[in-house]
């Protein structure tokens, strides 16, 4: 199966469900290329970027199951780049 270059962008509001964010990354682990995550404290939000490679349906998997956390929004881009 062809895989893509994508990258999800998540918020976490103050009430934001970690643990179960936590846990659904590490189980994509395969697909990630990497991880990157700032504390924004004057707003209460922590934003990530999270670096997949990975075939589109995972990437579309993943970012659903992320936007459906509490309190966690998620928006993705693809590269045009495929495998």
């Amino acid at each position: 199966m062809e895989s893509r270059v994508a990258v999800i962008s998540i918020i976490v509001g103050q009430n934001g469900d970690v643990e179960n964010l936590n846990r659904l990354l590490s189980s994509y682990s395969q697909y990630v290329i990497g991880r990157m995550g700032i504390p924004y404290r004057q707003r209460n939000v922590n934003i990530i970027s999270v670096v997949l490679d990975a075939p589109q349906d995972e990437i579309a998997a993943l970012a659903g199951k992320i936007g459906a956390l509490t309190d966690v929004t998620a928006k993705t881009a693809y590269s045009a780049v495929q495998g």
